[in-house]
């Protein structure tokens, strides 16, 4: 099952592109990692990146752009209107699927720690990673900024970090990492250039103003614009979306003898808190996310996605991850349908080549046959886990009763044919594949003889891991005239492997 996890590091930099892009190149180098969104702003001189992926890659991931950043960014050159106390200001963890607060945790906890100990960089944990209540806020850990936090750090007892050194980074300052819900940054900007009435607006919305108990505000002066702003975290859009906020800033900035200009998102929005926004101004009474087309479409594509469709890396996190599928089976599929497709590659550079043209009907006719058995066996690799998925089911049915016995013996023997089916399948599609690279040896691109070699192998190693699937399957099915038909079709294609393996082998 793959586990998700989002990380949104806050940067000091909102105005040099290059800066940001080298911070994303190191995020991007860890396989595995997709960045989703870079949000700079240059009045705030800060960046928020947005990155997703399997929690251990993405602890990685975070820690490169904090050694990046660190090399990148002096903060004793730095002023802009958004607080902060380092290069990288905040690297918050986030689950998004199959990952629990509780993981994030631990895994801001490991972070902070190795960010310490690689870049000497003190580390202060925050919101559900905090070892002190007194640092759940963020605001508290980053009270008097990078200038305060470093006069402080070494005197004052309560200001020594987490993790790292009581001093701070000559130039880096200090980060500060956790794990939090889902939070919205969200901006409202104001058609006046007094930043007091920001600054009133924001204080009556917030929760320590006693305003909303889900949101931090703060106004700020967006000089370049010549207008001011209410800066908002909303940490629980759920409990106050954005729609209730932004009708609150309305109304104020009314009193005041202003408007709002327009607001805007840093970073990503989830995509519910825009429904709750249609859903409440529309009044639409019986409104349901399954409502809106794009949402079914992406429920319906989502369970009819193959594993032949996954990228490369999320079927090798697939297959290692401690689930019964895919496994072995599915693996020998992928190995054969690689193995084909090294021939179809080979045929690209041979076919309709003078050098070769005395050969092009048979060359012809092994692309129709790499053609047939790599369509087979790319389907093979989603059969084979849904074949074994239906025997674990079979499995689990009840047994409370003689009839549910009978019945569940019976589905356990049906599924486990269909699951022998599959894997000798690719077996004997497998075979086919070796036959026709080593046919294609004398008269394909002699350029390429490396390649047929590997396919070669990978088509052995397919055939042999399915026909050890087809082997443990027969061990449990009771059909004996059956078993036997089978094992002595598996017999006959060990023979032929191992004859292609000694002839292969006396010629290299």
């Amino acid at each position: 099952m793959k586990q998700v996890v989002e990380c949104v590091p806050n940067f000091s930099e909102g105005r040099d592109r290059s800066v940001l892009d080298q911070i994303i190149a190191a995020i991007q180098s860890v396989p595995g990692l997709c960045v989703l969104d870079l949000h700079m702003d240059p009045d705030h001189h800060r960046s928020v990146v947005t990155f997703v992926g399997d929690k251990n890659r993405v602890a990685e991931g975070a820690l490169l752009a904090i050694g990046k950043a660190a090399a990148l960014i002096d903060l004793t050159r730095h002023s802009g209107a958004h607080p902060r106390i380092g290069a990288t200001d905040v690297v918050p963890f986030v689950p998004v699927k199959h990952v629990t607060i509780d993981e994030c945790v631990a895994l801001a906890r490991e972070v902070g720690k190795e960010a310490a100990r690689r870049f000497s960089i003190p580390i202060y944990l925050y919101e559900a990673a905090a070892t002190r209540p007194d640092r759940f806020q963020l605001e508290d850990i980053r009270r008097g900024q990078f200038e305060g936090l470093r006069d402080e750090i070494e005197r004052l007892l309560d200001r020594a970090p987490d993790f790292g050194p009581t001093r701070t980074h000559p130039t880096a300052g200090a980060t500060v990492v956790g794990a939090r819900k889902f939070l919205i940054a969200y901006n409202i900007n104001l058609n006046t250039s007094d930043v007091t009435i920001a600054k009133r607006i924001a204080k009556s919305i917030r929760h320590s103003g006693g305003g909303f108990r889900d949101v931090k505000a703060m106004g700020i002066d967006l000089k370049a614009r010549q207008q001011v702003q209410v800066s908002m975290n909303l940490t629980d859009f759920e409990q106050t979306p954005p729609h209730r906020v932004f009708a609150a800033v309305k109304g104020e900035a009314e009193r005041y003898g202003t408007s709002i200009a327009n607001s805007e998102i840093v970073g990503l929005i989830p995509k519910r808190a825009l429904e709750m926004a249609a859903e409440f101004y529309l009044q639409i009474d019986n409104f349901r996310p399954e409502s809106v087309f794009e949402n079914r479409l992406e429920e319906i594509q989502e369970r009819s996605r193959r594993l032949a469709d996954y990228p490369v890396w999320e079927f090798l996190e697939s297959v290692a991850a401690t689930e019964t599928v895919p496994a072995g089976g599915s693996v020998s599929a992928l190995a054969g349908a690689l193995a084909s497709a090294l021939g179809k590659m080979v045929l690209g550079f041979t076919l309709n080549r003078k050098k070769y043209e005395a050969h092009q009907n048979q060359l012809q006719e092994q692309q129709r046959i790499l053609e047939d058995v790599f369509g087979n066996l790319e389907s093979a690799i989603d059969q084979d886990s849904q074949t074994y998925s239906e025997v674990m089911a079979a499995i689990r049915l009840p047994q409370n009763t003689s009839a549910n016995r009978e019945h569940r013996q019976q589905q356990i023997q049906a599924s486990l044919r269909a699951a022998t089916e599959v894997p000798l399948r690719v077996a004997e599609q497998a075979y086919q594949v070796l036959l026709t690279l080593q046919a294609l040896r004398p008269i394909s691109n002699d350029s390429l003889t490396s390649d047929l070699n590997v396919g070669f192998w990978l088509a052995l190693a397919a055939c042999q891991g399915a026909l050890e699937s087809v082997l443990v399957n027969l061990d449990s099915i009771h059909d004996q005239t059956y078993v036997q038909a089978k094992r002595n079709r598996t017999q006959e294609l060990k023979r032929l492997l191992k004859q292609q393996y000694d002839e292969t082998l006396q010629h290299s």
